[in-house]
Order: structure tokens, then sequence, then C-alpha cells
């Protein structure tokens, strides 16, 4: 067992050509060609391999099967786990996810299985040539995404490829090309088959990713957004979901989402159950709709202490970069608001001064009364009607003693 630290790419390679010394075909596959042509630092390397997993297993123990009947293992070298799968034809789909059976190939069967051009390709892992059955390389250098053989064949046999087109051609920069989006949008309503939670995980890496507004905007064009959020399709600009900084929670993300579709009567379906999400998601999404909703009709009303308390929400700054669109003016007077506290000690919602401990040390009694007291006491210290620890405390104690 070696305890070097391998590169992904390096610990791939070392496998690949172990198998090769063996007298087997391998090759890097898929993903991580492409990554390469494009010139990204992929992070992980598939190898796809002649070898049968009772021969894999042979030359690396401790191998494991994960997809053991699709002829899928894990080999682990030098802290790295590479997926290796033998080259492999699939046969029917009924299931519209996994081939009901498969059989070992040929590299060129199984090129020909995979879903687009750009992710069927293979690589030496030895010399670095792109081996090309499917017409990938000119596709990736013409910045096309298009299907292997039959777009709609590729679709029946895996209805959820309809959304990965609208990732990969977002994440990449590729155009769809016609025929395929031809046939997406002719199956687009097929996509309500797929299951809820990887429809879900799908339009997370859409939105997570900087190129968030074309991937949005294709799952709109294509008409998949009508099965994604289980209500009616609706396409336009994305103004709000555009203006969200990179890293923001997705729940605030969808919720820009939501709001753009609600401007042209969208944005009304469950989209909780809709992507299947976690209890963390959906309170992002409906605490940013009405952390947004209140900036535009509360704020001005509130008073200094619940305009602190609202505003210290971690959610704060997505919702003023939906209200910066929806009403700059607005976005901007309460930035401007903010800014000074921001600037101070504590920020929006500081530490209280005064707590239970110091009003049981100031001789008063526990009980429900006393909560209704510190509340009382830390909205006055957060309006500046008290000026320092000592005089909210005598303060809490004065009202304390005043009350029957």
């Amino acid at each position: 067992m070696s305890h070097t630290h391998l590169s992904p790419h390096d610990a791939a390679r070392s496998i690949a050509l172990r198998l090769r010394d063996a007298g087997h075909t391998a090759y890097f596959a898929g993903g991580c060609v492409r990554d390469r042509l494009l010139g990204l630092e992929p992070a992980d390397f598939d190898v796809a391999t002649s070898a049968k997993p009772d021969e894999i297993t042979a030359l690396f123990k401790g191998a494991k099967g994960v997809g053991e009947s699709f002829g899928v293992m894990l080999v682990r070298t030098g802290g790295v786990v590479v997926e290796v799968a033998t080259f492999r034809a699939d046969g029917p789909y009924t299931d519209s996810r996994r081939p009901d059976s498969i059989r070992f190939a040929t590299p060129e069967e199984d090129a020909l299985r995979r879903d687009f051009t750009v992710n069927g390709l293979f690589m030496d892992p030895g010399s670095g040539e792109v081996i090309d059955f499917v017409g990938g390389k000119a596709d990736l250098a013409a910045r096309v995404l298009r299907a292997i053989g039959s777009a709609h064949e590729r679709i029946r046999e895996d209805r959820l490829r309809m959304l990965r087109a609208a990732r990969f051609a977002a994440r990449f920069d590729l155009s769809i090309e016609p025929v395929t989006a031809d046939a997406i949008r002719a199956h687009a309503a097929e996509l309500a088959g797929v299951s809820r939670e990887r429809i879900g995980i799908e339009i997370r890496k859409i939105v997570e990713h900087p190129r968030r507004v074309a991937g949005a905007g294709l799952v709109e064009s294509l008409g998949l957004d009508a099965a994604v959020f289980a209500e009616p399709h609706t396409a336009g600009p994305l103004i709000r979901l555009g203006a969200m900084e990179h890293g923001r929670p997705v729940g605030a993300l969808l919720a820009a989402w939501r709001r753009d579709r609600a401007d042209r009567g969208g944005g009304a379906g469950q989209w909780v159950e809709a992507l299947m999400l976690s209890n963390r998601e959906a309170s992002d999404l409906e605490s940013t709709c009405g952390l947004a909703a209140w900036m535009d009709a509360g704020f001005t009303e509130a008073a200094v202490a619940d305009r602190r308390l609202t505003l210290a929400s971690p959610l704060t700054p997505s919702a003023l970069e939906i209200v910066g669109v929806e009403s700059p003016g607005r976005a901007q007077q309460i930035r401007a608001w903010m800014a000074p506290y921001l600037a101070a000690v504590g920020g929006l919602a500081p530490a209280r001064w005064v707590t239970g401990g110091d009003l049981i040390a100031a001789g008063l009694r526990p009980g429900p009364g006393m909560g209704v007291i510190l509340d009382r006491v830390y909205r006055a210290q957060l309006e500046g009607s008290v000026g320092d620890a000592g005089s909210a405390l005598a303060q809490a104690v004065a009202w304390a003693r005043s009350q029957p």
C-alpha cells in the first residue's frame, strides 16, 4: 500500500498504465477528457478499460465493485479513489434510467452509448492522444452540445439527460445543436417522470454555478421548467437571478428565480416538493422572499429595534440583491441605513447587555415575566434609549419592580 499522495490525474494514470502493462486497453474517459481539452483541471479522472471486473480485482487488491453488474469498480491508489469501468454496450432501458442488461464491448461501442459527443471522448493516458469515435473533438472546438446518435434514443434511455444538456451547455458555454434541442423540446413533458430528487440535484448545480442565468434560461427556453417546478411553462428575463452574487445559498438563488418567474405569472408551484429541498433550503427560499417583501413594504414603518433584528438575517444580502432589481432606491436606502450599525462593534444585533443571570444576581426571581423584561431591555439597547450595560440593568430592575 503506497503512502504517497497522488493528484487525481497521476492516480488515474498509474492505474491505467498498470492495466495496460497487464495487456489490457485503458483510457481516460468522459468528463475529464472534455475538461482537459477545455483547459480546465478535472476534479476526478475516470478510467475505461477492456479489463473485466475480475481482472481488475486481480490487479488491484481491495478494488470494490460499485456497479459490478455494469462493470464499474473503485480502485484506491495514493489516497485517491478512481472509478474504473469496463467498456460496455447497454441493453434496452425499461426504467428510463439504467439499462436492463449490459454486455462488455469495444471502446467504440462504449463511446456510442454515452449521452453527448463532448462527453464521449477517450484519451490515451500515456501520450495524451484523444480517441474520438463520436465527433466530440470537433463539437468541442465549435462549442456545440450534440447528442450521440439519435437524440430521441438518448433521451428515452434517461430523461434526465434533457436537464443535463441545459447544465452542460451553460457551464461550458456551448450552444445546443438544433436537432438535439428540438428533441428536448419534444420530450420536455416526460421529464416529469424522473425522480424529484435527481431533478433537484441538477437544478442546484445549475443555480450554484456562475453561469446560472444561462442555465436557468435554457431550462425555460427548452420548456423543461414546467416539469421541473410542476407549474405552467413561462420563459423570460432572469434579472434578479443575475443580480445574485456567486456563493449565495441555494434557497436564496431559487427565491430570485421564483420572483423572476412571478413577474410573468409563474412561480406558483410547490417548489419545495418539486425539487425535494432540504428543510434549510426551503426555509431560505421562504425567508428570502419574505425578507424582500418586508424590505419593500415593511421597512419604512418598522421600529429601529425591529429593523435591526430583521436585517441581522444572514439572508439580508440576498434579499437586498433582489430588491435592488425591483426598487433600487429602496435597496440603497436600506444599505445606507444599515451602514453605521455594520461598522460598529456587534453589528446590527449585538450581544445583550442584560442577561437572565444579571437579573437573578440583582435579586429578581426567575419566571415568565423575566423573559418579557429581557426582551424589553434588549429592544431599548437596540433603539439606543439606554446608553450602556449599567443603565440597561438599572432600567430592567426598575421595570421588574414596577410589575404587579
